[in-house]
Formats: structure tokens, C-alpha cells, sequence
């Protein structure tokens, strides 16, 4: 090594490096050139450190099993808490301790999506025990009354079903005209309360879901999460491959453009039939696209909805969804 060259910051190489301390050149490295003053120097910092320690562990109160000394020092074992699993008994007791927060009940109820049960609360429409409660975050305890503009409602278990519909039945829950509706051909699901996800008019046939779940009966139908329907349309006359691809490009209607996701003739049948699948949720939207070209529908059928379907369902009958079938729909 060069006399004029400066030692680098890596590995030190002989002599320790003078440096300046207080305005004095060397102080520091010729205290620790002497072996017996590093030795004490280390003697005392451990001994004043384990001096710090027993002080904080006699405020803290008592010793630590855990730790170990060397040499002064002392050293901890990493802390390792015990993870705390608790079982589903547990859960439902707790919650049943505690109560279950507002909005979740009215969900929970089927009235509507969390979401939107903060704006009903916030807005005066829920009593407790005859009272108005218009803050968020209140707790329903077991055996109070709660009553939503009005009603009382109760906090249902979830229950999925979906339905093969028939013709001259009416999505709706009550009809005032006496007509029948869909919920005439829900018997033996029990006295839980459903609602119909989403509406297929009188002579459409085919999937319809229901549910309590405010919160899912919202994504299913709202246009932002765009849940894709299949319908199998049957026309008075034969469709032009021109007007199946003007379709397929587009149609301007008076409430906007309508895109189909694909449309195409159904294998082995006339080409009066026609299967379209689509996201759009607008009202009458099948019969429209097509009445817009000059073409009546004689017959609508659902095949599918958010992927579920009516395989193995008789028209009129229904059945319980599946927990995997849950499962996806709540992942969409």
C-alpha cells in the first residue's frame, strides 16, 4: 500500500486508523491499543448493562425464565405466543353474547345489502324496542324487536334456491291483481323468507334464483359486477345472418347501445331458434333487441344465470343450491 494512499472502509489491515476526538489526534485508538483497557472498557459496559436489566425486570416483577446471561450480557429466546383457535361453538355463543351489528341483521333479514342498510339507518326507517336508532354500529341483542319501516324483521339463516319457472307466473312476491306468482311454487322450502333475484317476465321461462342474501341478491343484479345470463329465443320467422351480426355488433336502442356477449343458431333446429348470452340487466332486454329488427319472440327461455342452471329440474320444480354452487357465486 502506498504512504499517501488512504486506508478504504473494508477490512482494516495492521494498526487501527488514528481518528480525531474532542480535537485530539489518537485518543481514541491508543486507549484500545492497550489490551487491559479493553478488557475493562468491556467489563464495565457488561456489567452496567445487566445492572439496566435487573432494574427493569425488578419494576416488571420477577425474573425471566426465558432469558440467559453471557458473559454480562443477556440474551432472550425469540417470544413465541400460542395462537388461540376458537371453535364455531364458541363463535355463535360470543355472538349471541355480544349481539350482531345493525346492519348485518337487516341483511341477514333480506331487506338489502349492508351498504344500503346504513343509508335506511342513517335515514330514521329502523326502530328498536319501539325507539328510532340512527347510528351505525349499534349491536341487536338476543330478544330485541326490530322493526324496518315499520315491520318486524328477523335475522334468517341464508338460504339459496333456484327455480325451474314456468309460463303465467309473476316474479314478484305479492301480486294485487290476484295473479299467481313464483312464490306459489316454493312450497316446502320453509317459513324462511326469499325473494326472487332479479324479475323474468310472465311467459319467460326458465332459472331463477332466490335468496335472503341482500348482499349477494345485489351483486347478481347490479350492472357493475355484469353476471351473464343464456337465453334460448325461438322466433316467429327465420333470423337473417345479417341481423344475427348487426346484433352481434351492436344494437342502438332508445336507452343506449346494447352489446351481446354472442349470439349464434342453435345446433340441429330452424333458424327461428337462437341462443344469446348476454350481461346487461335492462328491462325486457331480450324481447327489445329483437322487436327492434322487426322480430317477435314466441317463446323466452332461461338456460342459465351466473352460472347456475335447470338440469335435472322439472318446470315448476326447485331446489336448494349446493354449497359449491354458494361458494361461486360468492367469489363473482
Amino acid at each position: 500500500m502506498s504512504e499517501n494512499r488512504r486506508p478504504t472502509a473494508g477490512k482494516r489491515v495492521g494498526k487501527s486508523r488514528t481518528s480525531k476526538v474532542d480535537g485530539r489526534s489518537g485518543a481514541r485508538s491508543k486507549r484500545h491499543q492497550d489490551v487491559e483497557n479493553r478488557i475493562r472498557d468491556r467489563k464495565f459496559s457488561g456489567e452496567n448493562f445487566s445492572k439496566v436489566n435487573a432494574e427493569r425486570k425488578g419494576k416488571e416483577g420477577g425474573e425471566d425464565s426465558t432469558a440467559k446471561k453471557d458473559g454480562g450480557f443477556e440474551r432472550r429466546k425469540p417470544f413465541k405466543s400460542k395462537k388461540k383457535f376458537e371453535s364455531q361453538a364458541s363463535i355463535e355463543k360470543r355472538v349471541e353474547k355480544d349481539g350482531i351489528r345493525l346492519n348485518k341483521f337487516i341483511a341477514n333479514a333480506g331487506i338489502c345489502s349492508r351498504r344500503d342498510a346504513d343509508k335506511h339507518i342513517v335515514a330514521g326507517s329502523v326502530t328498536i324496542n319501539g325507539k328510532v336508532v340512527d347510528q351505525m354500529g349499534y349491536r341487536v341483542q338476543p330478544g330485541e324487536e326490530v322493526k324496518f319501516d315499520g315491520t318486524t324483521i328477523q335475522a334468517e339463516k341464508k338460504v339459496y334456491a333456484v327455480l325451474n319457472k314456468p309460463k303465467n307466473f309473476i316474479t314478484t312476491k305479492d301480486d294485487t291483481h290476484g295473479r299467481r306468482t313464483v312464490m306459489d311454487l316454493l312450497g316446502g322450502i320453509g317459513k324462511v323468507r326469499v325473494y326472487p333475484v332479479g324479475r323474468l317476465d310472465r311467459n319467460t321461462t326458465g332459472v331463477l334464483m332466490f335468496t335472503n342474501d341482500g348482499e349477494m341478491t345485489k351483486r347478481l343484479t347490479h350492472p357493475t359486477y355484469g353476471v351473464k345470463k343464456m337465453y334460448h329465443v325461438t322466433l316467429d320467422k327465420k333470423l337473417s345472418q345479417s341481423h344475427l351480426e348487426k346484433i352481434l355488433e351492436g344494437l342502438n336502442l332508445e336507452d343506449g347501445i346494447i352489446n351481446v356477449d354472442s349470439i349464434s343458431y342453435v345446433n340441429n333446429a330452424p333458424k327461428t331458434e337462437v341462443g344469446v348470452e348476454i350481461s346487461s340487466g335492462k328491462n325486457r332486454i331480450i324481447r327489445r333487441i329483437f322487436e327492434s329488427l322487426g322480430y317477435e319472440i314466441t317463446k323466452l327461455d332461461r338456460v342459465t344465470f351466473a352460472g347456475l342452471n335447470k338440469k335435472n329440474i322439472a318446470r315448476g320444480q326447485w331446489r336448494f343450491l349446493t354449497q359449491e354452487e354458494v361458494n361461486f357465486l360468492k367469489m363473482l
